[in-house]
C-alpha cells in the first residue's frame, strides 16, 4: 500500500496489535497541527486555535459515528491510552452501585491488574469469566446482580471477538450492573463488532487503530453522575470559588471533560480523526489482502507439527510456540531477517502462564500494512527453522 512507502524492502513489522504503523496522511495531519495551527484546543480565540478546536470537535463527533452511536447518549474524551483509560473510571466510579467485578480469563493487564485491585480496595468478590472458542460469554452461566464488568472486545493474543456483545450487554443492564468494553484491539479491524452497542464506556487507543499515541473513551452520557470525581484540574471547570469548583460536564455539550484534565495531545486527536477517515476510506481489495495474509499465517502455522498455535480461526492475531526452541531466541533469530515479531507473554499472564501454563510465546499481528512479500519471507523463514 502506498500509504506505507517509508517501508524498506525486507523490513516485515508484525506489531501492530502493540502499535501499529501510520500512514502517510496520518504522519501529515500530525505534521500540519505542528507547522500550520500549533494551538492550546478549547482555549482560544485566535485563528490557530480555532482550527484545532474544529477538528478536535469533528474528531469527537467522528468517533462516535464510526460506531453507529448517538451523540445525545454518548460522548468522546481523550486519555493517555487505554489503561490509563479504564483505570480513571475505576478510580473515580462509585463503589456502592456494586456487589461484585467480573472480568474474563483472557483479558490483558490492562484490565486484569485494575479490577483486581478495585475489587480488594473496595472489599467487593471477583469473579473470572471463562471465555468461548469464539471469544463469547455465555451469559446463563453468570449472575450479573448489580456488577462492574470489564472484558475486551478482542484478544490481544489470539483475536477472539466478544460476539455476543449485545447480548452479554443486555444481560449485564437488566441485573443492574455496568460494562466497561477493552476495545484497544478492536477498533482497528473489528470496530462493527461494537456498533450500535448500549456498552456503558468504551476504552481504546488510537496508535493501535493507526493513529499516533492517543487514548479514548467512549461512554454513556448517564455514566457521569455514577462518578466521585477526583482526577480533576484545568479544563474542566467552569467557574472557581474559594471553597467550591462548578463541573463543566454539568452542561451535556461540556460532558468528555469529565476525563480531560489538564493540556490534551492536541496534535494527537488531529491525527486520531485522520485516522479514522483513512480507516473509512479503506477499498474492499485492501481489506480482501489483509484476510488473505491472515488467512496464509493461520493456515501455514496450523500445519506444522511442532507449533503449537493459541488460535482456533485465522484473525490479524496469531500467539505460538515452537517445540524444542525457546521463544526469546527464535524472536531474536527472526529479528535477524528483519522480521519484526513480538516474544513472551504479552501483558496476558495469568490466562498463558497460569491457565494454560505454556511457555513464553511469539506473537505475529498483522495490519494493513502487509505485504504479499512480508507473508511470503515470514513463512520461508519459519520453514528454515522448523527444518
Amino acid at each position: 500500500m502506498d500509504d506505507f512507502d517509508y517501508l524498506k524492502d525486507g523490513d516485515v513489522y508484525f506489531d501492530a496489535a502493540c502499535q501499529s504503523l501510520r500512514p502517510r496522511p496520518v504522519i501529515d495531519a500530525l505534521n500540519r497541527y505542528y507547522t500550520e495551527h500549533n494551538s492550546c484546543g478549547e482555549r482560544v480565540k485566535y485563528a490557530w486555535g480555532k482550527r484545532t478546536d474544529e477538528i478536535v470537535e469533528n474528531a469527537r463527533l467522528h468517533a462516535l459515528k464510526y460506531l453507529k452511536l448517538k451523540s445525545k447518549d454518548y460522548f468522546t474524551s481523550f486519555t493517555l491510552n487505554t489503561t490509563y483509560g479504564i483505570n480513571l473510571i475505576l478510580n473515580q466510579i462509585k463503589p456502592e452501585l456494586f456487589e461484585k467485578v467480573m472480568t474474563s480469563e483472557i483479558e490483558h493487564n490492562s484490565v486484569f491488574l485494575p479490577v483486581m485491585t478495585f475489587a480488594n480496595a473496595n472489599h467487593l468478590p471477583r469473579e473470572i469469566m471463562q471465555r468461548r472458542e469464539d471469544g463469547g460469554i455465555d451469559t446463563e452461566a453468570y449472575d450479573f446482580t448489580k456488577a462492574l464488568v470489564v472484558v475486551n472486545a478482542v484478544s490481544n493474543i489470539d483475536g477472539r471477538e466478544l460476539v455476543n456483545i449485545k447480548e452479554l450487554t443486555k444481560a449485564v443492564h437488566k441485573a443492574g450492573g455496568v460494562l466497561i468494553i477493552d476495545a484497544a484491539q478492536a477498533l482497528a479491524h473489528n470496530h462493527e463488532l461494537l456498533q450500535k452497542t448500549e456498552v456503558d464506556a468504551i476504552c481504546s487507543s488510537a496508535h493501535k487503530m493507526y493513529g499516533a499515541s492517543l487514548g479514548v473513551i467512549i461512554a454513556r452520557r448517564d455514566l457521569i453522575p455514577k462518578l466521585n470525581t477526583q482526577f480533576i484540574g484545568g479544563g474542566m471547570v467552569d467557574d472557581v470559588h474559594k471553597d467550591e469548583y462548578f463541573l463543566s460536564a454539568k452542561n451535556p455539550e461540556h460532558a468528555y471533560t469529565i476525563f480531560e484534565s489538564g493540556l490534551q495531545a492536541w496534535g494527537e486527536i488531529v491525527a486520531f480523526d485522520a485516522a479514522l477517515t483513512w480507516l473509512e476510506a479503506l477499498s474492499k481489495a485492501d481489506k480482501e489482502q489483509m484476510h488473505e495474509n491472515c488467512e496464509r499465517i493461520f493456515d501455514f502455522l496450523n500445519a506444522q507439527p511442532r507449533v503449537h498455535l493459541i488460535n482456533k480461526a485465522a484473525s490479524p492475531t496469531f500467539s505460538f510456540y515452537i517445540d524444542g526452541l525457546d521463544s526469546h531466541l527464535v524472536g531474536g533469530a527472526l529479528s535477524d531477517e528483519g522480521i519484526m515479531a513480538r516474544t513472551g507473554y504479552f501483558c496476558v499472564h495469568y490466562y498463558l502462564g497460569q491457565v494454560l501454563n505454556v511457555p513464553p510465546m511469539i506473537r505475529f499481528s498483522l495490519g494493513y500494512h502487509v505485504r504479499k512479500a512480508d507473508v511470503d519471507k515470514v513463512i520461508k523463514t519459519l520453514e528454515r527453522m522448523l527444518g
